[in-house]
Parts: structure tokens; C-alpha cells; sequence
């Protein structure tokens, strides 16, 4: 019975999650465009944060509740999941992805930096307070770098005027993303839970899963509409929000736990992600096929933590 409870809360959180999704990234890209803010910028700040702070929240009530471990497989579970799964899907829906000039030039770099500095720092299986400062550090650099990149658009277009229901639509669907994030967060931790599986397998899988539905959502919503930039930026942004902010912020609050496996298999293996991303990215366009292969990736990933049940 409880778990069947648990069921009608996903569907309805989920519900909830894609009306609110429409609502956030509409309203994000009126504004963003009606202060002359390209699209990609506009996906790798504003909508990629919005929908990352499920992972920030989720990660601060497991330090609270003792449960640190979930930390640093929710953030490592997510970042795969976004490479993975939402560019994978999103590459199958819109049949090709088309990157902007400039994700090399600032984004894929802070990308890569940002997991080799998750390694690195994750070697000796603690994260000291400098740490912590040198990942909030890393995100006050990139959001500078990234704006300081931005390029207005210059067509010759008319912007569009934001009206005060567009920052009521945005606030209103940054908060129903997450809080119908939360929700299905809940209600798919409560029923692994009653299943017995162990709390990192449940940060990699489940809440990953869970805390990346905002992610991929709003990326497919972007991508229908033919607002693939968004999309892409939403997804390095979020990854970079991840690993800077979302391991920064938990580990000033108190000591996380680092499993063995963590570091020696899924660290690497989110790494690998990136790097594949990264070359896949290069001649600016990420194919239908490669969209496969990443959800392929995806497949094993799950297929691993399976098997570790």
C-alpha cells in the first residue's frame, strides 16, 4: 500500500514538473533575450542553475541527516545522467544537436577543469574547507568568464519585451521544478528504500535519476521548440553547478563520506563521460547516432549499479 502511495505522488510531482519546465524556460529566455542575452547563456546560467538546485537541496539534507555518502554519488550520478541520458535524448528527439561557436572558447574547458578538479580533490577521500572554497571559487569564475563571453544577438531583430508575467511565470516554475523535483525525489527514495538498497546505489541511480528530471525535461522542452542551444547549455551549466556548488556548499557544512567504489569506479567513469562529450562536441554538432551511443553508455552505467545490488 505505501508503495503505491509513493507511485501517485511520482506521477503527480511529475506532472507538475513538466508544466512547470514550459513556465521556467518560456519566461528565462523572454528575459534573457529582452536584455540582449544570447540563448546559450541564457541555458548555462539562469535555466541550467534553476533546475540544478534539486541537487543542491537533496545534498544538503544528506549531510544533515547523516547520510553524506548520497553527496558526492548524487552529484558524480547526475553529472553522468546529464551527459548520458538528457544529450542522449536529446539528440534522438531533434535528430541533431548544433552547438554555438563558443563552447569551446569557455564552457568545455570549465567542464573538463571541473572534473579533474573533482578527482584531484577526491584523491585523499576527503574535502577540507579549502577545497570547499576553491570549488565555490571555480563557479565565481566560470559565471564571469561566461558573461563576459556572452555575445548579444546583433541580427537586427526586434528583442522581446519581458512583462512582470514573465518574471511571475519564471519564479512560479523555478519553484514548481523544485518542488515537483523534490517530490519525485521522495517518492523514489522511499521506494528503493523498501527495497534495501544501499544509500550510495540509491544516489547514483534513483536520486541522480531523480534530481536530473529537471535536466532533462526542460532540455527536451528546449529542444522541441528548437531551442537546442538551451538545451546544451543547460546541461554544462548544470554539470558545473554540480560539481562546484553542489560538492562545495555540503562539504562547509560538515565532514562527506567518500565510498572506496565511488572514487575508483563511478568518479572515472564520469570523467570518461565528460572527455566523450567533449570529443563528440568538437566539430560543433552531436549526430542522432551518438545520441544512441551515449544512451547506450547510460544502459551499462545502470547496468553496473545493478549488478552491485
Amino acid at each position: 500500500m505505501d508503495i503505491l502511495l509513493y507511485i501517485g505522488i511520482f506521477i503527480v510531482s511529475l506532472g507538475a514538473l513538466l508544466k512547470a519546465s514550459d513556465w521556467f524556460v518560456d519566461s528565462a529566455e523572454a528575459i534573457g533575450l529582452s536584455l540582449g542575452v544570447s540563448p546559450f547563456i541564457i541555458g548555462v546560467t539562469i535555466v541550467a542553475f534553476g533546475t540544478s538546485l534539486p541537487e543542491l537541496a537533496t545534498s544538503i539534507a544528506s549531510v544533515y541527516n547523516g547520510e553524506s555518502e548520497i553527496v558526492v554519488g548524487n552529484v558524480i550520478g547526475s553529472n553522468i545522467t546529464n551527459i548520458a541520458l538528457v544529450l542522449g535524448l536529446t539528440a534522438v528527439v531533434v535528430r541533431e544537436i548544433d552547438l554555438e561557436y563558443n563552447i569551446w572558447h569557455i564552457d568545455m574547458p570549465f567542464l573538463w577543469g571541473s572534473a579533474f578538479m573533482l578527482w584531484f580533490i577526491l584523491s585523499d577521500f576527503e574535502i577540507t574547507i579549502v577545497e570547499s572554497l576553491i570549488f565555490l571559487a571555480g563557479i565565481a569564475v566560470f559565471l564571469t568568464y561566461s558573461f563576459k563571453g556572452n555575445t548579444p544577438d546583433e541580427s537586427g531583430e526586434e528583442r522581446p519585451v519581458a512583462t512582470v508575467r514573465h518574471y511571475v511565470l519564471l519564479v512560479l516554475g523555478g519553484v514548481l521544478v523544485y518542488l515537483g523535483a523534490d517530490y519525485t525525489i521522495y517518492a523514489i527514495t522511499e521506494i528503493s528504500s523498501q527495497l534495501g538498497i544501499a544509500p550510495k546505489l540509491i544516489a547514483l541511480s534513483a536520486v541522480a535519476i531523480g534530481t536530473s528530471l529537471p535536466e532533462v525535461i526542460v532540455s527536451l522542452s528546449a529542444a522541441r521548440r528548437g531551442k537546442a542551444s538551451i538545451a546544451i547549455g543547460n546541461v554544462l551549466g548544470s554539470n558545473i553547478f554540480n560539481t562546484y556548488v553542489v560538492m562545495g556548499v555540503p562539504s562547509l557544512l560538515g565532514p562527506l563520506e567518500i565510498p572506496e567504489d565511488i572514487k575508483t569506479f563511478y568518479l572515472p567513469l564520469m570523467i570518461a563521460m565528460t572527455i566523450l562529450f567533449g570529443i563528440m562536441s568538437n566539430n560543433r554538432r552531436i549526430s542522432r547516432w551518438e545520441g544512441v551511443i551515449l544512451l547506450l553508455f547510460y544502459v551499462l552505467f545502470l547496468a553496473e549499479i545493478t549488478r552491485s545490488l
